[in-house]
């Protein structure tokens, strides 16, 4: 690989102390010491590259990759993260990042309905989103460069293939990266020159008319390094009304402008075609989940992505042996057409961003330091939603046929400044501190038919963090935390009708707006990590008291003529708490004949109200109270491998008032591959729900279904084959 490309962000990047022990991928449990106490294991902190200084690390004996190195580098931060090392996900079937997140604890990442929207939450962040919506709770990025804006995250870009790993920081371990939200960051990072073949072919089909194909080229030619892929994918779908089509190019070109500064280009486009199978009740995905709701059939509910285009810049420079400076720009445009039999809407979002961040490592009052400032800024440079009623006779045509109701404008900018030091204490002990001031802008305004007086607001915040790790003589790390998360409301929000779920009055749309507050929530983590013997592990356990959490609700159900009407709104206090366990394990190595291992994933989780006036002490309805996913898998040295995997959750509250519930559910799985140990090809077989389920993997919630079962659920797929082939030549 040639020195110079960078490779991954450094807003998340920092040398550690640390001495590493391969898990494999999924959970991020590298054990740590300081750079005295492992030195004669494993190299210092010094001793690791930065990200993108090429050339391969090696620690106790072992070449690593980029994930073994972001496992390195994130056990730094005192709270829960891991690292999926894209490898182990394209050992099978790699649809949507419900694939990619599996396995992670405390995430919560479910499809619907055979699209890309899937529900994900981190810690309850976004607990209350159905699927299809923009993503609220957790700052997304790719490759260190934010692609969540003021509006929420829109979800057509994150095609799952053409990743070297994804790094997940939960809750406010996600600081460093500039994320003040709940859920902390979600970081993709593509692959570039250094860890891409020449050439890569791969295709994917099986059940309910499922294809993907996908082709690549990546390659270090000097200074410079370019990666560049293209996918299609098309699906017939698992339910009536869920047909879904996409298309996509993802590039970067990084060049080393000199010995201690490189730049690399990114570029990602991406279009999709879905249709909208809409939610059926509990008994209907228990008897018949491959029906679309009526009322989606009638209106021909579909949402298509005409394009969406994300490009961007980032410049690194190696200061000197101790210091980094590094900058990136983004340029984000994301329309949207959501096309009904009679109503339509067309959105209209672009959005800018930069980075600053700088790291230096040195000695404070004696001891070791690392102290990172950073600045995250994103904004709306424009934001509009035109509303039409379409000409009945019409209903297939383009939007241009019907008639325009309605012009909504909106406009926002989060602009983050960050300050954080990690300090030795003590040999083993680290202290790591830390505050970020958050300022935000909202505008939104209706100028048509009428023109409303626009609504303005801006907000100051400051949010601290205080954690300390330390590690014990067998490398096992011990931290704690404690921290405050910020979150202002989506641009969107502030031109809807609440409900009146809170102790407080609701608003309603008023000539001004509606009278949103933004998020807060202190934070309390325990947990460990390490490796004892054959096994890894990481746990976490938190709780966070949530003020004006913002809560989404249905108010008005869609009809043949109309869209649902879904409204935003701060709800009295809650609580967000949990546990989040996950683990590795060898149970047998035979050598040549083969190896078992296992690996599991668990997550607790109970968020509620906290003495609501209406609503007590009820649960938050959205997710799973206990979700679990687990597999066994026998591999041998020639390169075929076979497992079989489970995926249970626990009932789901489907309404606020707690009145009806879904039903728990486990899942059977099984998979078998060959993946050439040296010739560049694998082939794998997937086995999906093996038992043919019926299950509900994810819930709109509602206000109160008073004990009904209406139509809020989304239903699992069924039984399903998949099957893969990859070629690469190097």
């Amino acid at each position: 690989m040639a020195a110079g490309a960078v490779d991954a962000a450094p807003a998340l990047a920092a040398a550690t102390p640390a001495a590493g022990v391969d898990n494999g991928a999924g959970v991020a449990t590298a054990s740590a010491a300081t750079a005295d106490a492992g030195a004669a294991a494993a190299p210092a902190a010094d001793a690791l590259p930065p990200e993108g200084a090429g050339g391969v690390v090696h620690v106790r004996g072992k070449a690593l990759s980029g994930a073994d190195k972001a496992k390195l580098r994130l056990d730094d931060i005192p709270g829960g993260v891991s690292v999926v090392d894209a490898a182990q996900v394209e050992k099978g079937r790699v649809f949507t990042n419900e694939d990619v997140l599996a396995f992670q604890p405390g995430v919560y990442a479910q499809a619907a309905g055979g699209t890309d929207g899937i529900k994900i939450s981190i810690r309850g962040s976004a607990i209350n989103r159905g699927t299809n919506f923009f993503r609220s709770g957790t700052l997304f990025l790719f490759d260190g460069l934010p692609v969540t804006g003021p509006g929420g995250t829109p979800y057509e870009l994150f095609e799952p293939l053409g990743l070297s790993r994804t790094e997940v920081l939960r809750g406010a371990n996600a600081f460093d990266a500039g994320a003040l939200m709940l859920g902390g960051a979600i970081n993709y990072v593509t692959r570039t020159g250094q860890d891409a073949a020449p050439f890569e072919a791969r295709v994917e089909g099986g059940s309910y008319g499922y294809r993907k194909a996908y082709v690549s080229s990546g390659q270090v030619i000097g200074k410079l390094d370019y990666y560049v892929a293209a996918v299609d994918a098309e699906r017939r779908g698992y339910q009536a009304l869920s047909h879904g089509e996409s298309r996509g190019v993802i590039a970067n070109l990084g060049y080393r402008l000199a010995d201690d500064v490189q730049t690399r280009f990114y570029f990602r486009w991406r279009q999709t075609d879905n249709e909208q199978p809409g939610a059926l009740t509990v008994a209907q995905v228990e008897s018949d989940p491959r029906q679309a709701n009526p009322v989606a059939v009638q209106q021909n509910a579909h949402r298509r992505q005409p394009g969406s285009t994300w490009i961007a810049n980032k410049t690194t420079w190696n200061i000197d042996a101790d210091s980094t400076l590094s900058a990136g720009l983004v340029y984000h445009n994301y329309p949207i057409d959501q096309e009904l039999s009679v109503n339509a809407g067309r959105w209209g979002f672009a959005d800018a961003s930069a980075v600053l961040d700088y790291e230096t490592r040195g000695i404070l009052f004696g001891r070791a330091s690392k102290t990172k400032v950073g600045l995250l800024y994103t904004g709306h440079l424009h934001g509009w939603l035109d509303t039409y009623v379409r000409i009945p006779a019409a209903a297939t045509a383009a939007l241009a046929t019907g008639t325009r109701i309605r012009h909504s404008n909106y406009d926002g900018a989060d602009t983050t400044l960050h300050a954080g030091n990690d300090l030795e204490l003590a040999p083993r002990l680290w202290l790591t501190s830390g505050v970020s001031a958050v300022h935000t802008q909202r505008q939104t305004a209706v100028t048509f038919p009428v023109t409303n007086e626009d609504y303005r607001r801006t907000t100051n915040a400051l949010a601290p963090r205080l954690g300390l790790r330390y590690t014990l003589d067998n490398d096992v790390q011990l931290f704690a935390n404690a921290s405050r998360s910020i979150e202002p409301p989506n641009s969107w929000a502030f031109l809807t009708t609440p409900p009146t779920f809170t102790s407080g009055p609701a608003t309603g749309l008023a000539r001004r707006g509606l009278d949103l507050k933004d998020q807060a929530a202190n934070t309390l983590e325990l947990g460990t990590r390490g490796q004892a013997g054959a096994a890894s592990w990481s746990l976490s356990v938190y709780r966070a008291h949530v003020r004006n959490e913002l809560l989404s609700v249905e108010v008005v159900p869609a009809t043949a003529t109309t869209a649902a009407l879904t409204a935003e709104s701060n709800a009295s206090p809650t609580i967000h708490q949990g546990v989040e366990a996950g683990l590795e394990s060898r149970l047998w190595d035979g050598g040549a004949a083969g190896r078992l291992s296992t690996r599991h994933s668990f997550t607790l989780n109970d968020f509620r109200f906290r003495r609501d006036a209406r609503f007590g002490d009820n649960t938050l309805p959205g997710i799973p109270r206990r979700w679990y996913q687990g597999e066994l898998q026998y591999e041998r040295p020639n390169g075929l491998y076979a497992g079989v995997s489970v995926q249970a959750a626990s009932r789901i509250d489907v309404d606020y008032a707690n009145s009806f519930k879904t039903h728990g559910y486990a899942i059977l799985n099984a998979s078998l591959g060959y993946d050439h140990p040296s010739a560049g090809w694998k082939v794998f077989l997937d086995l999906r729900n093996l038992a043919n389920k019926h299950y509900v993997s994810s819930v709109a919630p509602a206000y109160n279904d008073a004990g009904t079962d209406q139509r809020r659920s989304a239903p699992g797929e069924g039984f399903g084959i998949y099957g893969g082939l990859s070629v690469a030549f190097r």
